[in-house]
Order: C-alpha cells, then sequence, then structure tokens
C-alpha cells in the first residue's frame, strides 16, 4: 500500500525544496538563491519523528498564462495537489504575505484538500510579524519553522498527523530483492538538451507529467517516476522512470545552476540500473553523446541507446548506418551497445524500448556458476595460451566471479598481473559471447600471490 503523500506548494523562492531536503534527509532536490529553480514535481520518501509518507517538491506558484513555461510549471503544481494527501503551503514569513501568496490561498480554499500553512523562514525576530499576517489567508494557525535550521519540527509532526496518520498494516512487507526479474527496473533516461528526454517519459507514461516545451534546459532536478509497463505477454512490470537534465558540453556549462544540474544527472546514472543515451535524430551523433555513453559505461551501468525523432529523420537508412559505426569505433570497449529508433512524439518504438531495457538489466545481473566458468576457462586458455613477458610464465589458475550488476570476474594465477590489456579484453570478449552478457559492462580482476623469492633471483 503506497505512503500518503503531502505537496508542498508556494511562490518562488519561500524554501520549498529546502524543506524537501531536510525532510527526505537528503540534498535531493537543488537549492539556489535564484528563484524558480525547481520546475517538475520531485518526490521521495520522508519521515518525521517517526511519521512516514510520501513529500512532493513543487515548483513555484506563479501567475502566467498557462502557454509560458511559468504556466505549465504552475500547472504541474496543481496536478501536484490534486495527486496528494495533504498540502503544505509555504510562505516566506521575513518577507510577509504578498498578492501571490493571497491568491495561492484562495485557490486552495476551493480545493478539497486539507492543508497545512507553514511560515517558513520564521527563526528570530524578523518572522513574527509575517506569521502573524499569515493568520489572515484563512488556513488556520500557521506553523513558525525554520527549514534551514530545522527549527519547529514538533509542530509540523503534530500538524500533519492527523492527516497521514494510520494504522500499522499487520505484518511486515517483504524485502524486494533487487536481482529478482520481477524487480522494479530503474531506468534512466540521459543525453543532451532538448533531445526529448521529458516527452519520451510522458508519452510512456500516457500523460502530461513532465514539463516539455521548446527551450532548452526545461529540465533541472533529476526526476524519479514510478510506473508499470504491460509488457508482450500483457504482464506487468514496475519500473522507476528517472527523467535528468540535458547535459552539454563542459566548456559550455557555466552557470552554476546548471553544473548542479549535470551533478544531479550523473547521481541519477549512479542510481539506475540501465541507461537509455537518448539522441535527436535531427542532429546525429555528436562527440558529446560518446562521453555520456563512456561516463555510463564507467560507472558500470547497463547502456541503451535510443534515436528519437526517427518519425521526422531524413536519410535514415544512412543515418542508422552512420550512427552505428561510429558507436563501435566510439565505445571501443563495448561493442554492440543497442541502438534503436523511437519517436517520443508518436510512440513508435516505446515497446521494443522497454522490452530491451529488461533483457538488458536482466543480462547486467546474471551470475555464472564457478564450475562453468572454469570449464569455459579451460577451453579458452588452450585455445589461446597467454604470453609470456620477458621470458616468464603466466599461469592463470582459475576465474570466479564475485559479483554482478556489473558482471565482475576475479582471476587468480601466478603472475597474471603481467597480462597484456590485449589478452584481458580476449578474456573478456569470451566472457560476453559465452555467458550471453551481450555489451553491458563487464569488469575482471587479476589476482597474483606475491613470490617471497622474487626479490632474491638474478
Amino acid at each position: 500500500m503506497p505512503l500518503p503523500t503531502v505537496a508542498i506548494i508556494g511562490r518562488p523562492n519561500v524554501g520549498k525544496s529546502t524543506l524537501f531536503n531536510r525532510l527526505v534527509g537528503k540534498r535531493l532536490a537543488l537549492v539556489d538563491d535564484q528563484p524558480g529553480v525547481t520546475r517538475d514535481r520531485r518526490e521521495g520518501d520522508a519521515t518525521l519523528l517517526g511519521l512516514e509518507f510520501r513529500v512532493m517538491d513543487t515548483a513555484g506558484y506563479e501567475d502566467d498564462d498557462v502557454a509560458t513555461l511559468p504556466g505549465r510549471m504552475r500547472a504541474q503544481t496543481e496536478a501536484a495537489v490534486q495527486d496528494s494527501d495533504v498540502a503544505l503551503f509555504v510562505i516566506d514569513s521575513r518577507a510577509g504575505i504578498t498578492p501571490l501568496d493571497e491568491e495561492i490561498a484562495r485557490w486552495l480554499r476551493s480545493t478539497d484538500r486539507p492543508v497545512v500553512l507553514m511560515a517558513n523562514k520564521a527563526e528570530g525576530r524578523a518572522g513574527e510579524t509575517g506569521v502573524i499576517e499569515a493568520m489572515a489567508l484563512g488556513l488556520g494557525d500557521p506553523i513558525p519553522f525554520s527549514a534551514e535550521h530545522g527549527e519547529g519540527v514538533v509542530d509540523l509532526f503534530e500538524a500533519l498527523r492527523p492527516h497521514i496518520e494510520r494504522e500499522e498494516e499487520e505484518g511486515a512487507e517483504e524485502e524486494e530483492d533487487p536481482e529478482s526479474p520481477d524487480a522494479i527496473l530503474k531506468l534512466a533516461i540521459v543525453g543532451r538538451p532538448n533531445a526529448g528526454k521529458s516527452t519520451l517519459i510522458n508519452r510512456l507514461l500516457g500523460q502530461d507529467r513532465l514539463i516539455t516545451g521548446p527551450e532548452a534546459g526545461i529540465t533541472r532536478n533529476s526526476i524519479a517516476i514510478d510506473w508499470v509497463w504491460t509488457d508482450f505477454e500483457e504482464q506487468p512490470r514496475p519500473v522507476r522512470l528517472i527523467d535528468t537534465a540535458g547535459m552539454r558540453k563542459r566548456a559550455k556549462v557555466e552557470e552554476k545552476l546548471e553544473k548542479l544540474s549535470v551533478m544531479d544527472a550523473m547521481r541519477a546514472v549512479d542510481f539506475a540500473e540501465v541507461v537509455v543515451l537518448l539522441l535527436d535524430a535531427t542532429r546525429g551523433l555528436e562527440v558529446q553523446d560518446l562521453k555520456i555513453a563512456d561516463r555510463v559505461l564507467q560507472e558500470g551501468r547497463a547502456l541503451i541507446i535510443a534515436l528519437n525523432k526517427w518519425d521526422v529523420a531524413e536519410n535514415a537508412s544512412s543515418l542508422f548506418n552512420g550512427v552505428k559505426g561510429a558507436l563501435d569505433e566510439g565505445l571501443a570497449q563495448v561493442k554492440g551497445v543497442p541502438l534503436l529508433t523511437v519517436s517520443a512524439a508518436t510512440g513508435k518504438g516505446l515497446d521494443t524500448l522497454m522490452k530491451v531495457a529488461f533483457e538488458t538489466r536482466e543480462a547486467w545481473s546474471r551470475r555464472v556458476s564457478t564450475g562453468q566458468l572454469n570449464r569455459w576457462f579451460e577451453r579458452a586458455i588452450e585455445t589461446n595460451p597467454p604470453p609470456a613477458p620477458g621470458g616468464k610464465r603466466i599461469k592463470p589458475r582459475y576465474v570466479t566471479q564475485n559479483k554482478s550488476r556489473p558482471p565482475s570476474f576475479v582471476l587468480f594465477g601466478t603472475r597474471v598481473d603481467l597480462l597484456p590489456v590485449s589478452y584481458q579484453r580476449y578474456l573478456i570478449n569470451g566472457l560476453r559471447k559465452e555467458f550471453g552478457f551481450g555489451a553491458v559492462p563487464v569488469r575482471l580482476t587479476l589476482r597474483a600471490p606475491k613470490n617471497p623469492f622474487d626479490n632474491k633471483r638474478d
């Protein structure tokens, strides 16, 4: 059963994201003095003095036309309130009540959601006047609070408790095995700005959950959304979709906020199991795309590359072959990364993308028994014996898999630390082919015992 949900709303720069971070206990939401940092809804699991709930950070509520970016942000905030169990309305007690605060209060009174009013930045005497003014909003007594310093936590607990506390469910829920095929798939979508990442997720969800538009760089925070995909056999498969900020060339990333967004996107890659690098088919493959792909593989994540906007691509066949050839050359460490064609606008190819994502996660999570490994290993060594650099014979003994996700192996033997990179690559490629790891990252560690007599020999 899902946790009760609390939506944090308010005008820009009142401290909503700071409050969100305090409730979830992590710096998940980007925080900056610049107003309007948050644009999409961001969710996280919160704990407040033992009270557990799901909290949503929302964009600053602004009075703009719905066709504008601020207007689209406001529509997302309104949707968040409708999806919540209680709204946490935050005002800036130091700035006092503004006309926009009064407009938000009028709108909240017209909804059927319970509202908890919070006067943030109330530490010291500077916020006392704003706390008193907030009583005129008609939403009950405000809670004096400091999201920055954590003051007022007990009062917030008491205010939220009647709305979200519920009886404990009988029996403890079983902990999900992350390596189970039925476990939730953590799927991150990355790429350059305006590649269509948010549009693709909206198409998968079947709703305008994320803000989209012609403006580049709309997404700033990484947004995780739980969803269920029905596969080709009509089986429900749980997915956690993660939208990320566009990643430009480092030399072009100048603003502090964009740097924070790119760092947040890379943290999302660390959290994911499978990463989809979305390319704009109208722009083809660029060096920045290869850098993003290489970073994903270095982090040990399974990678899929999707050419978006395929419905409007020109010279499709030559474009596909050109991108495939460039990937084989630019990602030499992993050959055969899945390359798919999709259209976020029409939905074409998205079911295939999801099918490949689950298959790729399965390969990324695969374990091989030591017996199977060493039967293959003996054949590989017999077919292609290791070299003897400097006349020193290398004696590989056995190999074992020490972990999965990504598949990682340890090779034991005498002087195996002297194996050249080309021979290590031979073994890794053999592992891929023999055990069906495909193009997921495969790690090989060499372990050679130290010979105490080596230093005494001439």
